[in-house]
């Protein structure tokens, strides 16, 4: 379908308008700005604006107004979803990177294209930490409105949990605020429901006392993947909610930048972090060392500043198929249908890691928003490769994990982690929300944005 044809004129006066470029099919830089980090979302909007501030998006929504246009946001693509059309302005907020870090009030001001790489260094200056997700390299304010999930969350909850202020873009190109006083519902709406209620240009968010962490990596043979899995589902049914964990497995490459430990062999990478004393963290963590003789052992006392190390997520573009649910535990029939899908000798084309939940994940925040905090317990994400030759491979070991593990669901899943073109249909959405504030979603967004101008994301739809 095509567009609505753009007057030359107008696409002139926006960008006098902007201080950021305004880019059109063809323009030398524009696959720059819309190229993300899954490259399987392909966008072709009908202009691009390299937004440098907040007046920047206003001049933007506001042209989409009165263009018949929709809006499009990204930071770094982590979380693309719907692509952005022909009849889509593209918002690019990567030159919006201001960070500002208040020690006496422990918070930090996130402009829309900061990564949560800006934000950690700065707020360890104080012996601070942001609620960031295992890869800092991913965009702050994106991550936190999804709900956003890290190695502190069983302690502190959500990220959306802690935030205090929202300023935000709306449909009709107000800028406005949104916090517990001042339009109090779109702030409940906006933490959970991510792009859908407006372009957030900046949000404000607590910072917790925390400087250190005793966290690492126990990576464990092919041959002892069984007894160590199940043993960590009973240790984890026991630690303490300061404990976080995951883990992941894989036939390892053979390439530079695997460490030698494991190129070219399966290994399970036990991700562990403790927020304590790295005694105690030693002391709750042996029975995984002693289970087994690892590959490769990371877990130490570090610096926040290298929370990172502790997943190494890789930071490579591609082109991903993901999916992702949430299970009610992990018992010993969890962990054999785990191995079954992904274990040693499947050579499956999908990767899976299983997250704990539970702790403060579990209880509601001190203000409400729209995450659902629920009883699951562990999470399951599943990511392929796509466009090296073994598409169905992918598509095929997706449904076989859907399947396999359909007795353990919950039915719910994590915004956040439903990036990518595998849950686009506003069906798959509702189940990262109760039913009630679905319902609630679903209302609000007729109040804010009734024409659905915000709807190259994980769209709620106006409700009827």
């Amino acid at each position: 379908m095509n567009g609505p044809a753009l007057p030359p004129g107008a696409v002139r006066r926006l960008a006098e308008d902007v201080r950021g470029p305004v880019l059109l099919p063809g323009d030398p830089e524009y696959a720059e700005h819309v190229d993300g980090f899954d490259r399987a979302v392909e966008h072709r909007p009908a202009l691009v604006v390299a937004v440098a501030n907040a007046d920047d998006v206003v001049a933007s929504v506001r042209f989409a107004r009165d263009h018949g246009l929709g809006v499009a946001v990204q930071a770094t693509g982590h979380g693309a979803c719907l692509p952005a059309d022909e009849r889509a302005i593209f918002l690019d907020s990567r030159a919006m990177d201001g960070v500002r870090v208040d020690p006496e009030r422990r918070t930090a001001r996130l402009e829309a294209g900061v990564l949560w790489q800006d934000v950690i260094p700065l707020a360890a200056e104080y012996g601070l930490a942001p609620l960031n997700g295992s890869a800092p390299f991913v965009g702050a304010v994106s991550y936190t409105l999804g709900g956003g999930i890290g190695v502190l969350s069983r302690r502190y909850g959500y990220a959306a949990d802690h935030v205090r202020r929202i300023e935000v873009v709306t449909a009709d190109g107000e800028l406005r605020v949104a916090d517990e006083e001042e339009n109090p519902d779109l702030f409940w709406a906006l933490r959970g429901g991510k792009g859908n209620f407006g372009v957030v240009t900046a949000i404000e968010v607590e910072l917790m006392e925390v400087s250190r962490l005793y966290g690492g990596g126990l990576w464990f043979p092919a041959e002892s993947v069984r007894d160590v899995l199940h043993l960590y589902r009973t240790w984890a049914a026991r630690v303490p909610e300061e404990m976080s964990s995951s883990f992941f497995m894989l036939d390892w490459p053979d390439v530079d930048g695997v460490p030698d430990e494991l190129r070219g062999r399966f290994a399970l990478h036990l991700r562990l972090c403790y927020l304590g004393a790295p005694e105690e963290g030693e002391r709750l963590i042996r029975p995984l060392r002693e289970v087994a003789p690892t590959l490769l052992d990371t877990v130490a006392d570090i610096p926040y500043t290298r929370v990172g190390s502790i997943h190494n997520d890789p930071p490579t573009p591609g082109s991903y198929y993901i999916n992702n649910f949430q299970l009610t535990t992990l018992d010993e029939g969890t962990v054999e249908a785990v191995l079954a899908l992904v274990g040693p000798g499947t050579k499956s084309a999908v990767s899976l890691e299983v997250r704990h939940l539970g702790g403060a994940l579990s209880r509601p925040p001190r203000v409400p928003n729209a995450v659902a905090h629920g009883p699951a317990q562990f999470q399951v994400y599943s990511a392929g490769v796509l466009g090296i030759g073994e598409d169905e491979l992918v598509y095929e070991g997706h449904d076989r994990v859907l399947a396999t593990l359909a007795p353990w669901s919950t039915g719910t899943r994590m915004l956040n982690f439903m990036a990518g073109i595998a849950h686009t249909d506003p069906a798959d959405v509702r189940e990262a929300y109760t039913a009630e504030a679905y319902d609630r979603l679903l209302s609000l967004k007729k109040t804010w944005d009734p024409g659905n101008t915000f709807r190259f994301n994980h769209n709620i739809p106006p409700a009827a």
